[in-house]
C-alpha cells in the first residue's frame, strides 16, 4: 500500500513540474527563447506554441516596426528570426494579449 501510494505521489509531483511555466522574468524568456525581439510565424516547428487571449496573458506583446529590444516587442520578419512562434487554440506554451502600451510581462 505505503508503495502505490509513493508511485501515485511520485507520478503527480512528475505532472505538476510540467505544467509549471518556464517563464524567465528576469531574462525575458521562455525556455532559453527570447520574449522580443524578430519572430517568425510558422506552421510547424515552433519554438513557441502561442495562444491569443483577451484577459490574463502570460505576457503582452507589442508588435513594432523596428529595434524590438524591449521585453514583449516582437518585430515580425520572414527570415533570421530570433524566434518561431506558432498560434494555437489548445496547448499553449503561452498566452499573449497584443497591446499598444506597456508591453510585457505583467
Amino acid at each position: 500500500m505505503k508503495i502505490f501510494l509513493l508511485i501515485i505521489l511520485l507520478f503527480s509531483n512528475f505532472s505538476l513540474s510540467q505544467i509549471k511555466k518556464k517563464i524567465d522574468t528576469e531574462n525575458c524568456s521562455y525556455n532559453g527563447k527570447k520574449l522580443f525581439g524578430k519572430v517568425k510565424i510558422v506552421d510547424s516547428f515552433p519554438d513557441i506554441k502561442v495562444k491569443i487571449v483577451n484577459s490574463f496573458p502570460d505576457l503582452k506583446v507589442k508588435i513594432v516596426d523596428a529595434f524590438p529590444d524591449k521585453c514583449g516587442e516582437w518585430q515580425i520578419v520572414d527570415s533570421f528570426p530570433d524566434v518561431k512562434i506558432k498560434f494555437v487554440e489548445k496547448f499553449p506554451d503561452l498566452k499573449i494579449m497584443f497591446v499598444e502600451n506597456f508591453p510585457g510581462i505583467p
